[in-house]
């Protein structure tokens, strides 16, 4: 579990609930249940709008990454495919058929059965590629949708609060009520204003970088898969693969 970002959010709100209270506002002046339901309601429903379902199904999938990032190992990787430069010089390509067999990993698995099938080197890339940019293009569509839950939250909370200022003003034969109904009206706001700046924002821009991350990885093993088939010497390889990690 990624302990970082769960100190993040719970740091976020505590730092918007503890200013609150030094400032000697009360903790049940913050929550309204009407403010929430506009904002909440209004943000997903304008995503739900602009997003198709395969990019909302992928953006609910990849939420948990937030937490539970997957493992992208560089240097697992690169040892994996000097292992293979290794073996291959010493069996030849056919070497590689039962390490394809049993690699877990579905694109590196992919790649291998594509050099045991004596594929060529340019073909090897291109089929690696596509499926490279592909994978990206979706989860990056899927970041996105966190983005764009940023984007709408301050705005509808601004509709909030007006929608709440208008109820004061049909109430102005009673002064009494002005002070706590404005305060009430404008705490969409701070809602629409915090869940984007302390939560779909910093989500959004957490997932790009995982989904970078694998896509480096990903550049890779592509390169290396590439130099087996070209025949290249195992401590080249590793020369090359070390400019993806440093």
């Amino acid at each position: 579990m990624d302990i970082l970002s769960l100190l993040g959010i719970i740091l976020a709100f505590a730092a918007i609930l503890g200013g609150n209270l030094l400032e000697g506002g009360a903790l049940a002046s913050l929550f309204n249940g009407p403010a929430a339901v506009i904002v909440i309601g209004g943000t997903l429903a304008a995503t739900i709008l602009q997003t198709s379902w395969p990019i909302l199904r992928r953006a609910g999938y990849q939420l948990r990454w937030v937490f539970l990032p997957p493992h992208v190992g560089l240097e697992d990787g690169m040892g994996k495919v000097i292992d293979w430069s290794v073996k291959a010089r010493k069996q030849g390509l056919l070497g590689l058929e039962t390490v394809a067999e049993q690699e877990k990993e579905r694109f590196a698995r992919k790649g291998l059965q594509l050099l045991v099938d004596g594929a060529e080197m340019e073909s090897i890339r291109g089929i690696l590629e596509v499926d490279l940019e592909s994978r990206e293009a979706r989860d990056m569509d899927a970041a996105r949708v966190y983005e764009a839950m940023g984007g709408y939250s301050p705005t509808i909370g601004i509709i909030g609060a007006v929608m709440g200022l208008i109820q004061v003003m049909t109430n102005l034969e009673d002064p009494s009520s002005l002070g706590s109904g404005i305060a009430t009206a404008f705490v969409a706001t701070i809602y629409g204003v915090a869940l984007a700046n302390l939560l779909f924002f910093p989500v959004a821009h957490k997932l790009r970088t995982i989904v970078r991350l694998r896509s480096r990885y990903e550049d890779m093993m592509i390169d290396g898969i590439i130099a087996i088939a070209d025949g290249e010497n195992p401590r080249s390889i590793e020369l090359r693969l070390r400019g993806f990690i440093q």
